[in-house]
């Protein structure tokens, strides 16, 4: 077996399994924000302010920062290694998306946590 060392998981079915479980994060996490602005149309920033403040809320959105960036990243990695042939390249490209998920991922978590 080939293995990468950009891969994600450690296998082909654990990307699979990973890519479906944070997709069905991000389903409900999707459902749930619809939802709730669906609920409350006349939703002011207190009343939003009061959901994020909530501990389980902002669990809630940690986890659906962090299965978007598995998702992006498993996503990305496919496309590029199907369709970069170049390895230079392809690692250049890599290496970018990599930063950018992760530059995204802290600065979200910054503004769920921060004060």
């Amino acid at each position: 077996m080939v293995t990468n060392i950009t891969s994600f998981g450690r296998s082909g079915l654990s990307d699979w399994l990973i890519q479906r479980a944070s997709a069905i994060v991000l389903a409900l996490y999707t459902f749930f924000i619809v939802a709730y602005l669906l609920l409350n149309p006349n939703l002011d920033y207190m009343t939003w302010h009061g959901l994020f403040a909530q501990t389980w809320m902002r669990i809630f959105s940690l986890l659906a920062f962090v299965s978007l960036a598995a998702h992006a990243w498993i996503g990305l990695w496919t496309v590029t290694t199907d369709y970069l042939k170049g390895t230079a390249i392809r690692v250049g490209v890599q290496t970018f998306i990599i930063l950018a998920i992760f530059v995204f991922l802290v600065w979200g978590i910054q503004v769920l946590w921060g004060a």
